[in-house]
């Protein structure tokens, strides 16, 4: 490969490589966010779709059906179908959360209000399901609604656990392998079973993906405290305000005296926050050195996703694949 294409960062080597897919399923995202009755739905849509995100959950979708030598055109269905459940956890999270920035915008739910965009995701779920049972696989519908089903579920579970003190590393992994990592892991599967790859592949590729997730949610998390809000998207310290034990948390808490305990349970358990407790958070996480811990935990999992795409053939993209990972962690830096 041409030394200045090593250059650009893995997803934009992938989106130069399936540059043609990739406009076949924007067009396709475009035909089935309308609506004939209901207008606001495709502006609700557009904001978010539009935003100028990576598409990295498609992407990997159509990364995976090259990597299997895949030549039909399903593999378009099932990464707008993947954008589309995407898009509509999105919608409903930010509504959950009470976002108002989202990509580095404002959120959906603060331009429009809360029904719109709990209703527009459902408008979204809905064609994600068309999508998917236009391609005739069943194996295909029962791995993308298992997905949504998960989705569903580690939200729920994150709500419950994001602000017990007694929530544990394990619950938190649960929570991500839910919310973030099923979707990675279903986008990649089904590239693979589309194109009726070698179970082994089709496996190795869920694992690729499950472990690519939890490290991409690991490095949010942790930039969530040390990142450049400009790179993020969103505001520094958000999951603090809205009370989230991540995992750089839950390492603090772990290791807190009496008096470090009873700021935690103040500002996370009460949610009786003053000015200068976010400092003060972050001074007992550099104490803790939580966030050190933190980032070889995202660096871990980032060597279980390309260890995992050692079954696969050899490809120009299994490269980017595996430096993707890199990449989701390098992030840290």
């Amino acid at each position: 490969m041409p030394k200045t294409e090593n250059s650009q960062k893995p997803h934009d080597r992938m989106a130069t490589f399936l540059a043609a897919d990739l406009d076949a399923v924007n067009a396709l995202i475009r035909a089935r966010m309308a609506s004939e009755h209901a207008p606001r739905i495709p502006e609700v849509t557009a904001h978010l779709v539009e935003a100028g995100g990576k598409r990295l959950r498609p992407m990997l979708t159509l990364a995976a059906a090259h990597l299997c030598d895949y030549d039909g055109q399903f593999h378009i269905n099932l990464a707008a179908t993947v954008e589309f459940i995407h898009t509509a956890t999105l919608l409903h999270d930010d509504v959950v959360d009470e976002s108002g920035q989202r990509r580095g915008r404002p959120t959906a739910n603060l331009l429009w209000d809360n029904k719109s965009s709990v209703l527009v995701g459902d408008y979204l779920f809905s064609r994600s399901f068309q999508l998917m049972v236009e391609t005739g696989s069943l194996r295909v519908l029962d791995i993308l609604s298992n997905a949504s089903a998960t989705i569903a579920e580690g939200e729920v579970l994150q709500l419950t656990a994001s602000q017990d003190l007694a929530t544990t590393e394990a619950v938190y992994l649960q929570v991500v392998r839910g919310k973030t990592a099923a979707l990675f892991a279903a986008a990649t599967e089904v590239g693979g079973v589309i194109a009726d790859a070698p179970e082994v592949q089709v496996r190795a590729l869920h694992e690729y993906g499950d472990a690519l997730g939890v490290a991409f949610q690991i490095v949010d998390d942790l930039l969530d405290f040390q990142g450049d809000a400009g790179a993020i998207g969103k505001n520094i310290g958000d999951d603090f305000r809205e009370r989230k034990l991540t995992m750089p948390l839950i390492k603090a808490v772990a290791k807190a005296d009496d008096e470090e305990r009873a700021f935690w349970e103040r500002t996370i358990e009460k949610g009786k926050q003053t000015e200068g407790d976010l400092e003060r958070a972050r001074a007992l996480l550099d104490k803790h050195a939580a966030l050190t811990e933190t980032a070889h935990a995202a660096r871990s999992w980032a060597l279980k996703a390309k260890s995992a795409l050692a079954p696969l053939p050899d490809h120009d993209i299994k490269e980017m694949l595996s430096d993707l990972a890199d990449y989701v962690v390098e992030r840290i830096n």
